[in-house]
């Protein structure tokens, strides 16, 4: 039996900033249900949503081993939108008919953009 995954929980002490972060650069659109410390943040593009938890108090921001990688066609073109909007990737590397970048979220967690996706195989 197939589950296809659904979403993914983020952990951080920035809960807002990391809205704002991933709906500007993302599209992703905030839900708040009354007596939820849960942020979820929905695409109607993908289904995937991302929850923002509230990091316990012993953990650190970005020690979990986790990157969320966004498909994109033009790699290069979203990282200078993304650049416009305060969002600086690192360096684009290729490899077996894709590109990719990355760089952090708000909460130090990884991120990519990848054209993985749209490669020819």
């Amino acid at each position: 039996m197939s589950s296809p995954l659904g979403r993914i929980i983020i952990y951080t002490k920035k809960t807002e900033e990391m809205v704002a972060f991933y709906c500007q650069h993302f599209g992703y659109e905030a839900l708040r249900l009354e007596g939820d410390r849960i942020v979820e943040l929905v695409s109607g593009e993908t289904g995937m949503s991302i929850l923002l938890h509230p990091l316990p108090v012993k953990r650190k921001e970005g020690q979990t081993l986790v990157k969320l990688v966004f498909d994109v066609e033009d790699v290069e073109a979203f990282c200078a939108e993304a650049e416009k909007r305060g969002l600086t990737f690192g360096a684009i590397h290729h490899g077996d008919g894709y590109s990719f970048a990355n760089a952090k979220d708000p909460s130090k967690n990884s991120i990519s953009v990848s054209s993985r996706a749209f490669a020819k195989r």
